[in-house]
């Protein structure tokens, strides 16, 4: 079975979006290579030759996402196919009447994260199961679902932000290096979660 991971493009002082929502230079990094990726679902991006081995190893080992409500809102539920092009359980209080892509392969998941990832591992099967939106990943952390978190560290300060490490609560949590990728614009960062008596 895969693992459970969350990962965001990053600030060096810990954001992972404007106050706005807007990622303003955080996702440069995908436009400013010379080494052309094609995701599953058709889209391009230009990369360095050490950020799209990154993207090869983490990016395209995914077999379900997990994501929340406000970023699928904003995202306009990606058009109905997400990037990685797997199925995707949308943690939710309510399901959205409105929704254009019945056919799409996009779960609304009511009854709280953890459900929300033990159904995305059971499709996921052997590939990885990667966790999106601040909230939903800060919930899966705290609550020791997540393996692995992961961070593209991009040399900027935005000053302020949605922050990736928040609301974790009181209890200390421990992270094992995995592996440190330099690439001329970002850092790929990925770490293990150690869990209790593991």
């Amino acid at each position: 079975m895969g693992s459970v991971g969350a990962g965001f493009s990053m600030s060096l002082d810990g954001f992972i979006a404007r106050p706005n929502d807007e990622v303003g230079p955080l996702f440069a990094w995908y436009e400013d290579g010379d080494t052309e990726l094609t995701y599953p679902d058709g889209m391009v991006v230009k990369v360095s030759a050490a950020s799209a081995d990154f993207i090869r190893q983490v990016h395209f080992s995914t077999g379900a996402i997990v994501t929340g409500r406000r970023l699928f809102d904003i995202t306009h539920g990606w058009g109905g196919q997400h990037p990685a092009n797997v199925p995707v359980f949308v943690v939710t209080h309510s399901i959205p009447q409105d929704w254009d892509h019945p056919d799409a392969p996009f779960t609304f998941v009511t009854d709280g994260v953890a459900s929300a990832i033990a159904q995305a591992k059971a499709v996921a099967g052997d590939k990885n199961v990667g966790v999106g939106g601040a909230n939903v990943a800060q919930q899966a952390l705290k609550a020791g679902l997540l393996d692995e978190i992961s961070f593209d560290l991009v040399p900027v300060l935005l000053g302020q932000g949605i922050p990736f490490f928040a609301n974790l609560g009181p209890e200390e949590i421990t992270l094992e290096r995995i592996s440190v990728t330099q690439a001329p614009s970002v850092t790929h960062h990925r770490y293990r979660v150690i869990k209790s008596g593991g």
